[in-house]
């Protein structure tokens, strides 16, 4: 069912860090009126990174997550730049958080994290023919860089530390989309 989108009234904005908290006053199709809350990112986005080391093997980091206050096990992620494609953004982050580049990336597809009330969009890229090559990022320490086998993704999802829904949902798509195109 196609339904007509929600009237804005009114949206008043305070910056809190890379995002803007927006509150809405909308209006429903049907009369209802409600007050939403939604955070909208600033720039172009994220990217998400599945570095491929071989047709069966994954690259992982490990680094310190301040959410959770803990070591976290995932993909190679991070903020694109103004004027970088997701593409190029990938390339980067590669670089700065594992020390590979990739002579072969492909973007996926686009992931949201709470599309209910998050703007964000994560770019899936898939990175393949890597090569040692490292530059210096924006991670206060070295990141720990663990290869996983894409066989035994079932191992990894239940894994305490890894809790990325991101990360999770990449590796769960790029399996599949690789299982046609290797």
């Amino acid at each position: 069912m196609s339904r007509r989108l929600p009237v804005i009234h009114k949206v008043t904005a305070e910056n809190i860090g890379p995002f803007q908290q927006e509150h809405l006053d909308l209006e429903f199709s049907n009369g209802e009126r409600r007050h939403f809350q939604r955070l909208v990112g600033r720039g172009p986005g994220a990217v998400v990174v599945v570095p491929m080391l071989d047709d069966q093997t994954v690259l992982l980091v490990r680094e310190y997550a301040a959410g959770m206050h803990r070591y976290e096990l995932g993909l190679v992620k991070g903020r694109i730049d103004e004027g970088e494609t997701p593409v190029e953004a990938a390339d980067r982050e590669l670089k700065e958080e594992a020390g590979y580049g990739a002579r072969r990336l492909e973007v996926l597809r686009a992931l949201t994290l709470a599309p209910t009330y998050m703007s964000h969009q994560s770019w899936l890229v898939l990175a393949r023919d890597l090569y040692p090559e490292r530059l210096l990022g924006d991670e206060p320490e070295e990141l720990e860089v663990v290869p996983w086998k894409l066989a035994e993704l079932d191992q990894l999802m239940l894994r305490e530390d890894f809790s990325e829904g991101r990360s999770l949902a990449a590796l769960f798509i790029a399996r599949e989309w690789l299982g046609g195109k290797q």
